[in-house]
């Protein structure tokens, strides 16, 4: 049996509930699946060594926590274009999921984190 390809979770570092979700999302993702690995945003906006080349090297999932969708414009600032770019926020509208704090999840926020995971984990099996 070979072994699944890697994909990429580059997810949103931004300062709002919603990036929140974005990062726990990621995080949990990567820990619950052995084909994922997480990028660091504020590394690769950084231009660290490292990450130049790490953000080529797989297929990458852009997780945008809101409607900037920064995690998007910084990998396509880089001449990455990701093969999957998921909005939290639109996601989580479209649910009628609402999280609430900025840094720590509360019972709503594990809600829209589990949502979210689901939705991720549908993307990695489309990107499989």
């Amino acid at each position: 049996m070979s072994e699944k390809k890697k994909i990429a979770l580059a997810a949103c570092s931004g300062m709002s509930p919603y990036g929140l979700v974005t990062r726990v999302t990621s995080a949990d993702t990567v820990a619950e699946t052995d084909n994922t690995i997480s990028i660091c945003m504020g590394a690769t906006s950084a231009d660290r060594e490292g990450f130049k080349n790490l953000i080529r090297k797989y297929p990458i999932i852009a997780i945008s926590g809101c409607d900037g969708n920064c995690t998007l414009k910084i990998l396509e600032q880089k001449g990455v274009k990701p093969a999957k770019n998921i909005n939290v926020m639109d996601e989580l509208n479209e649910a009628g999921l609402k999280p609430t704090d900025v840094s720590r999840l509360d019972e709503n926020g594990e809600i829209c984190v589990d949502y979210m995971k689901d939705k991720i984990k549908k993307e990695l099996k489309e990107l499989e």
